[in-house]
């Protein structure tokens, strides 16, 4: 892994410090992230997504069991 050194604005650091400690996180973990999908090298959104589908697929709902008419989706009690 390699090392980076930047030049930051001090007010612009200091307040990226109290909100990387408010989050939890740190300006090192923030910009490593931030690096890693600018290059696209972070692919945990692809990794969701297909948890998210797979998860969808194995609920083995009704999907498009139910019909419906305008009617009765627009209709007002």
């Amino acid at each position: 892994m390699a090392n980076l050194t930047i030049t930051v604005d001090d007010e612009a650091l200091k307040k990226a410090r109290l909100r990387a400690l408010e989050e939890g996180t740190s300006i090192n973990a923030i910009l490593k992230e931030l690096l890693e999908a600018y290059a696209g090298v972070n692919k945990n959104h692809l990794v969701a997504a297909d948890n998210l589908l797979r998860l969808s697929e194995q609920a083995n709902s009704q999907r498009g069991a139910a019909k419906w008419s305008r009617e009765e989706l627009y209709a007002r009690d």
